[in-house]
């Protein structure tokens, strides 16, 4: 199955060739990752099938295939920028098919990644994605943010909830010093940010011109204060 699936990616232009690499390539150095021949071909790969299978499976929107290589795989990169080096562990909540945290689990081998989603068809649908790639620090659980009861050093939110509902999720789930990444809008520089929630510190970052095909802004939020081990502030 695995054989087959690479085969049939590595002939598609569409995601192979300098091109792509230079798209992602400049989305990974905005962020601060290193990307080999192994990872670009592998991200391509992820391309390949998001716009094959994610799309029939509607884990993306059916006139996305043109432009996934940069709103979805070299978007998810982006969001390495919200930290300052590779954390341990990432929590990627709602998840779908795996954006973003199947294209930074591919640029961050050694750091665990945990899907997290509560409908089971996007779960299977990222395990589909995580088995073709034969990703090994990846793996997928399907449950409501709400039963987590665990603090992580990081935390990645992508179009799956509000930004002032996802601040208020991860303030108590994460680690002293640990940080939730939140995309926001595309093109349109947002307006009215929420407000940070208690012992936590906000910062906008904006994407250079030419990163993406198009502006983007993410808002991140650092733990500021130390915490016991049930989240509350000590």
């Amino acid at each position: 199955m695995k054989t087959t699936s690479r085969s049939a990616t590595t002939t598609d232009p569409m995601f192979h060739g300098k091109h792509t690499d230079a798209r992602l390539d400049r989305a990974a150095v905005w962020a601060g990752l290193e990307l080999d021949a192994t990872k670009r071909n592998l991200l391509a790969e992820f391309g390949a099938w998001l716009a094959r299978e994610g799309v029939e499976a509607g884990g993306v929107g059916p006139d996305e295939a043109p432009r996934i290589v940069d709103r979805h795989v070299a978007d998810s990169l982006v969001f390495a920028g919200g930290w300052d080096a590779a954390p341990p562990r990432v929590l990627d909540v709602g998840t779908g098919a795996g954006l973003p945290g199947i294209p930074l689990a591919i640029a961050l081998p050694e750091t665990a990644f945990t899907l997290l989603d509560r409908s089971e068809r996007r779960c299977r649908l990222a395990r589909r994605a995580v088995r073709v790639l034969a990703l090994q620090n990846v793996s997928v659980e399907q449950r409501d943010v709400g039963d987590v009861t665990s603090l992580w050093p990081v935390m990645v939110f992508r179009a799956s909830l509000t930004p002032e509902r996802a601040l208020a999720v991860a303030a108590p789930r994460l680690e002293p010093t640990g940080c939730a990444v939140v995309g926001l809008s595309r093109s349109t520089e947002p307006e009215g940010l929420p407000d940070a929630p208690f012992g936590t510190v906000l910062d906008l970052l904006h994407t250079a011109p030419g990163v993406l095909d198009s502006a983007s802004w993410l808002l991140t939020m650092t733990r500021t204060d130390e915490r016991t081990e049930d989240g509350n502030p000590a």
